[in-house]
Parts: structure tokens; sequence; C-alpha cells
């Protein structure tokens, strides 16, 4: 089985496989972001970690929160904070449309993922998503292996 985004020209650098244990996933967005020269070179090199990380909407523009993408060595003394802010780049509907689950149906933006896109842009997948209690995720992961069970009893009847 291919990897997810290989059909379309992604390059994943890093991706958040937490978030989709925590939230319920209700629905999916693509946002540039802005970068500096030297943090695109660091995630072409493939570095980059998303533990806690979640886009927070703040006064009209939809902020990146706790990714840490490492120094460039190279880069001398035109290097990056590791930890810094990163502006999203997404159209205002779209801001309207995130700012509004957050406030009005208490979800969260979530990050799940950063590639490149086939274009060579580096993009950042968002999920609106819904928190999930204990037992939900109890529950999730009963229900994932049930499905494995029967997937595995279907193969081997063949």
């Amino acid at each position: 089985m291919a990897k997810r985004g290989a059909e379309d020209g992604r390059k994943v650098v890093a991706q958040n496989r937490r978030a989709r244990h925590d939230y319920d996933i209700v629905d999916r967005i693509e946002a540039g972001i802005a970068l500096t020269g030297s943090e695109v070179k660091s995630l072409r090199a493939g570095r980059c970690t998303l533990a806690d990380a979640h886009a927070e909407p703040r006064e009209g523009e939809v902020w990146l929160d706790n990714v840490t993408i490492p120094i460039y060595e190279p880069a001398g003394r035109f290097n990056h904070e590791p930890k810094r802010r990163r502006r999203l780049l997404l159209h205002k509907k779209e801001i309207n449309r995130l700012m509004g689950a957050v406030q009005r149906d208490g979800m969260t933006v979530v990050v799940l993922s950063i590639y490149f896109n086939a274009g060579g842009r580096a993009k950042v997948e968002l999920a609106l998503a819904k928190g999930r209690k204990a037992h939900d995720r109890r529950q999730a992961i009963k229900d994932r292996e049930w499905k494995r069970t029967q997937q595995r009893l279907m193969s081997a009847k063949r």
C-alpha cells in the first residue's frame, strides 16, 4: 500500500499521530506557512517536531504554536528561533470558519502534518477537531482492533 499523499506529489516532513488518537477529526484544511529561509532548509532536511502543536486564531489571523523546527547550522548568524510563532496563510473565509468553530462549537485547531506539495511549497494540514474522553479513546482502540481481526479472518477464508 502506498503512503498517503504519495500519489499527489507530497513529501511529508512530520506527522502528528497523537492528534488522531486524542481527537475526533471533523474537517481538514490545507494552509500555507510563512517561513524564513533557514526554516525551509531545516524542513527540507526532514527535521521538525509537532508534539503538542496547535493553531490559534488571533486578531483576524491564524498562528501556529509549539512547532519546533531546529536551527539549520550552515545558516550561521542568519538562523531562526526554533520555537517561534509562525503565521499561517489562509483565505479570510477559511479564517472566519475556523474562528467560528473554535468560539461557537468549542473545537480545537490541530496540526496533522507538515509537508512539501508537488510545487515545492511548505504546507500545513490542519484539522478542526473535538477532544476525546478517555473512554472514547478506549472504544476507538477496540473498534480498530476488531476491524483488523475481521480483515484477518476474511483473508484467511480465501
